[in-house]
């Protein structure tokens, strides 16, 4: 039987895997109170002596703009703490499974990023990200890097969908961001991404190396935003606004760059999946659903 450790369990992604990787063996759990990754040399002494064969580290410091500022805590969490996870996980011949982000370019290439694509990050989070990735290449023989973007869920906090209906109930008008283009991604679906690959591995070989995975489709924020309130007032939750104006990335200026197109190519990944990719717009709705029926508590 697997013994599986997953960092990060309580965000939005670690709670989707919790129940994605159950059924596949025994789950050891860490939150960032029970292993923080800001204190990467406590990730040895932690994991060794549970001796998981499956590491999926799906914590990262995911605040993009403040990691401006808080470069330090940003690199120990996402470029340090994924390499001494790459080496305890070589040292206990385990598979680590990572999730990156497509923030890892520059975002001026104008076509879907391959994984062989060289990163160019242009903030602090994606050089921090990047960073962790090559320690992986460097210590880690079984490994999964899976890039993904515009992650959102129903559970968790600070993801762009919550954001906007939090605002779209209080405000009769919004401005959002029209001109960066990419693939908003349900946190469940990576997390099916992850237990299709483990599923998959285990009666045909998974190379290791670098994924993009991410729901089909391309959506500026702008578009992503509209079909939150369309989806939303389709499913009777009450909203206030009425008019959403698109905006430049130049009026909405923020500490960190973003890419303005990071689209990924998710072709080499999908031999080992169960089905396609979900369409965003269809992942996006049934998100909704089963928000709309949390209690008011668990949507925050």
């Amino acid at each position: 039987m697997n013994t599986i450790a997953i960092l990060g369990a309580k965000g939005q992604v670690g709670q989707e895997l919790q129940a994605m990787l159950h059924p596949l063996g025994k789950l050891e759990c860490f939150t960032h109170q029970s292993l923080d990754l800001s204190q990467p040399n406590t990730i040895a002494a932690t994991l060794i002596p549970l001796k998981p064969n499956i590491i999926v580290n799906a914590a990262a410091y995911t605040a993009v703009d403040l990691a401006e500022q808080e470069v330090d805590l940003a690199h120990r969490i996402n470029a340090i703490a994924p390499t001494q996870l790459a080496v305890v996980a070589q040292t206990l011949n385990a598979k680590l499974i990572h999730i990156s982000t497509d923030y890892v370019f520059d975002g001026t290439q104008g076509s879907p990023y391959r994984p062989t694509d060289i990163p160019n990050p242009i903030s602090v989070y994606g050089q921090t990200k990047w960073e962790g990735e090559k320690g992986i290449l460097n210590h880690c023989e079984h490994h999964w890097i899976l890039r993904t973007a515009w992650v959102y869920g129903t559970y968790g906090q600070r993801n762009f969908v919550k954001t906007m209906l939090k605002l779209g109930a209080e405000r009769p008008e919004l401005r959002v961001v029209a001109d960066q283009i990419g693939s908003p991604t349900w946190a469940r679906s990576i997390a099916a991404a992850i237990a299709a690959l483990i599923r998959t591995s285990a009666t045909q070989t998974v190379p290791s190396g670098i994924y993009h995975f991410t729901n089909s489709g391309a959506a500026s924020w702008y578009d992503f935003a509209i079909a939150i309130f369309e989806e939303a007032r389709a499913l009777g939750i009450p909203l206030q606004v009425e008019q959403v104006l698109p905006i430049t990335t130049s009026d909405y200026p923020t500490p960190a760059r973003r890419p303005s197109y990071s689209l990924l190519c998710c072709q080499d990944i999908l031999p080992f999946l169960d089905r396609p990719p979900l369409y965003w717009r269809e992942a996006l709705r049934q998100m909704l659903e089963e928000w709309r029926n949390l209690d008011p508590i668990s949507r925050n």
